[in-house]
């Protein structure tokens, strides 16, 4: 004989971040909704920026008028990161291929994850600066000797410095703007003292600092977590990846570049006909 269970505790969503009151004829429909206690549709709404709102839903308190600022500007820098990206060609091939709308997002999303400028790259180099601070000794020992893993992780060992780009020869005009321009907008240390000590860094690594670097310091001073920097910087690159994917799938097949001359294929069974 099975027991009978007791229904009359009613389960619980625990959450820090929202809050709700049910419409009176429907349980099941929002009357209300807060925001860390701030009221959605009568208060964020009327008030606040896009900005405003993201940094509430990831920190839990309003931002200063400088961390809105700054947070905007990170937005703007990467919401684009082009064509060469991996993450904006994945959706690129998504659109011209026919893929729906969330399989091109999902592709731009699995491409820009990784190490390589990826989210992953950003996490890391957050973690460098909880470990490094603004100790140039120290950075020079974590890129001598990084830190290796104790355990299975999803992703492989580190191969190159997160932050910095290991293709790269010089550090690219658009990292070097949008490190300038970001430190305008912020009041913590970070971004300056990077640009202070680019150089320094850079003789170490022996590859220039890349835009994942640069956005990492800033959610850095903008005291985010390394998961919530990985997080927003997947997050904050995908309407540029939206956008070019519908381009191509608009413009179809025949007028997307496959690079075939370049692909060289290894075994190829067809050299045996």
């Amino acid at each position: 004989m099975s027991e009978d269970k007791d229904h009359s505790q009613q389960e619980v969503i625990h959450s820090r971040i929202w809050d709700e009151e049910p419409e009176a004829n429907n349980p099941f429909v929002a009357a209300k909704c807060f925001c860390a206690g701030y009221d959605v549709y009568d208060e964020i709404l009327v008030r606040s920026s896009w900005a405003e709102y993201l940094f509430l839903l990831f920190k839990l308190d309003r931002p200063q008028k400088w961390q809105a600022e700054l947070l905007e500007r990170i937005a703007v820098a990467i919401a684009n990161p082009g064509i060469r990206s991996h993450s904006v060609r994945a959706a690129m091939c998504a659109g011209v291929g026919g893929s729906t709308a969330a399989s091109s997002l999902m592709a731009a999303l699995s491409a820009g994850a990784g190490k390589l400028e990826g989210a992953r790259d950003v996490y890391l180099m957050m973690c460098w600066w909880q470990a490094c601070g603004e100790d140039i000794d120290q950075w020079a020992s974590m890129i001598k000797s990084p830190p290796t893993s104790t355990r299975a992780e999803v992703w492989g060992e580190i191969e190159h410095p997160p932050g910095f780009d290991p293709n790269g020869v010089s550090c690219a005009a658009p990292v070097i703007k949008t490190l300038n321009e970001l430190i305008k907008h912020s009041q913590g240390t970070r971004l300056k003292w990077l640009l202070a000590h680019q150089g320094k860094i850079e003789s170490i690594t022996q590859i220039p600092l890349a835009m994942s670097g640069v956005i990492a310091t800033a959610f850095a001073d903008l005291d985010m977590t390394p998961e919530q920097g990985e997080m927003l910087y997947l997050l904050l690159r995908l309407p540029g990846a939206a956008a070019h994917a519908l381009e191509q799938k608009k413009y179809g097949w025949k007028k997307y570049p496959f690079f075939g001359p370049a692909l060289k294929i290894q075994n190829d069974p067809g050299n045996n006909k």
